[in-house]
């Protein structure tokens, strides 16, 4: 059996925890990081637009093209995640299997999950109290479209039972 740790900076520890309690030993074990294209993509495009969109022909600005903070932001992502990946292989404490994808986070994710036997995610939203709300856009569309059992964990304790909300009110 293979399962899949998706490991998200803030939740992660949660994440290995569960696996270390749960999947059998013997099986594979994927750590995964998904490093969506957002934060350089903006980084990219404000740099382009202060050019004048993307610079005039023939004008070189100071410093050279090399000095698009998007490029800067993308190698220290990927730095971040091989260091998130590292420190959740010591915590997990057995042999795994490091991966690093990118592109939209939730649908590499679901990606990832084909063929496995469990998916482990971490509550991304509001963890204050219990409901639908615990669960971010991209956890909900992992949990929604997961090819596999998913295993949802909280990374904090679980809110009191008196934080669920309170039904609807109806006819």
């Amino acid at each position: 059996m293979r399962v899949i740790a998706w490991l998200v900076e803030g939740t992660w520890p949660a994440c290995v925890d569960a696996v270390r309690a749960h999947a059998p030993d013997g099986c594979e074990v994927v750590l995964l990081h998904v490093s969506g294209p957002d934060v350089p993509a903006v980084a990219h495009g404000a740099f382009a637009g202060l050019l004048g969109r993307g610079g005039r022909r023939g004008h070189r600005p100071a410093g050279g093209w090399e000095s698009d903070p998007g490029d800067r932001l993308e190698a220290l992502g990927g730095t971040s995640a091989a260091e998130l990946l590292d420190a959740a292989a010591e915590r997990l404490g057995r042999p795994c299997t490091r991966a690093e994808r990118s592109g939209r986070v939730e649908r590499e994710v679901v990606a990832a999950a084909e063929g496995a036997g469990l998916l482990v995610v971490a509550r991304d939203g509001d963890r204050s109290r219990l409901g639908p709300g615990s669960l971010g856009p991209a956890v909900r569309f992992a949990v929604d479209h997961a090819p596999c059992p998913v295993l949802l964990v909280w990374p904090e304790p679980a809110p009191e039972l008196g934080t669920i909300p309170p039904p609807p009110s109806g006819p």
